[in-house]
């Protein structure tokens, strides 16, 4: 672009279809209003419904809203990912398209971070009574970790609603990351950051696109990506299996010195399925980060835009 904007919005989109419309007529004034040049940059991930029909529509109305489709669906991270890659804007603010985490707190977010110098201001969920209470464990259970793993550093129920500045876009596109999770990098940069609190909505439209699978492949990505522990925790489990069965051939060379009679079938039983256990834990363990190391190796990008409206913009400077 000839002039870059001073803030983008970065949006990923999966079938939206009912959501989308209600998410634009809520975010167009609120960004109309803060008197800056913006994009909105929604990244499509290959939806399957008419949400790529109607994000032409949007764009036919609203000429800052950009689209950016992917040639197959390839997650909420690579899309997240995509949009920061090719966003334009001095600030950049990644928000979902289903209106849980409130547009309102973009004003506050970005005069936060220019009042204080700030390259980051995360929105901290500081309500989740919209989730269920199975959700709302569960969550607390992956930031108790996630903090154990990252440091104080990552704020407590803090997601993807957060702004960034042009420094940290620019530092996160460096991090040679294959499988970024961004709620762990951002964080990691230890740039000054700050906190916008926010309570958390219901769904305004739709059907959720985190069921139980997800959350457990995020938090699978976020411990593998960010940390060997689970390494050492096979190692751990070793020492365990090991220290189990030095009691077991004592007890069975006590047992025999005795002239014991118990055949001692069910102790070997027990140790033949623990240590069974423990291996097969400590093989997955190890085929999980052989498996990310083999992925790395191939190279393969996180994601394919097959379409970015910005090319257009730039064959036809009069749009």
């Amino acid at each position: 672009m000839s002039t870059a904007p001073q803030l983008s919005v970065v949006m990923p989109i999966y079938n939206e279809q009912e959501a989308l419309p209600l998410t634009v007529e809520r975010l167009r004034p609120i960004l109309d209003g803060l008197g800056v040049d913006y994009e909105v940059v929604g990244v499509d991930d290959g939806s399957t419904d008419a949400t790529p029909v109607l994000m032409q529509k949007i764009r036919q109305d609203w000429p800052e809203f950009r689209i950016i489709r992917f040639s197959r669906n390839s997650g909420h991270q690579a899309a997240l990912k995509a949009g920061l890659d090719r966003a334009f804007g001095d600030y950049v603010v990644s928000i979902d398209a289903d209106l849980q985490d409130p547009p309102e707190k973009i004003p506050e977010m970005l005069a936060l971070a220019r009042e204080e110098q700030l390259d980051i201001v995360y929105g901290v969920r500081g309500d989740r009574g919209s989730d269920s209470s199975f959700k709302r464990r569960t969550a607390g259970a992956y930031y108790w970790l996630m903090r154990k793993l990252v440091g104080k550093r990552m704020p407590n129920q803090a997601g993807d609603y957060r702004l960034l500045s042009r420094a940290a876009v620019d530092a996160l596109k460096a991090l040679p990351e294959h499988q970024p999770v961004y709620r762990l990098l951002v964080p990691w940069l230890g740039f000054p950051s700050g906190e916008v609190v926010y309570v958390r909505e219901e769904r305004v439209a739709g059907a959720t696109h985190y069921p139980l699978a997800k959350m457990v492949r995020l938090a699978l990505d976020s411990i593998t990506n960010f940390s060997a522990a689970p390494l050492r925790l096979a190692t751990y489990l070793g020492l365990v299996s090991f220290v189990v069965c030095i009691g077991l051939a004592i007890h069975a060379t006590v047992s025999y010195a005795l002239g014991s009679t118990v055949p001692g079938w069910s102790s070997l039983f027990i140790g033949m399925l623990f240590l069974g256990g423990v291996q097969l834990i400590c093989v997955g363990l190890l085929g999980e980060y052989v498996g990310r190391i083999y992925s790395a190796v191939q190279a393969r990008p996180a994601y394919f835009v097959g379409y970015d409206s910005a090319e257009d913009d730039e064959r036809d400077p009069g749009r």
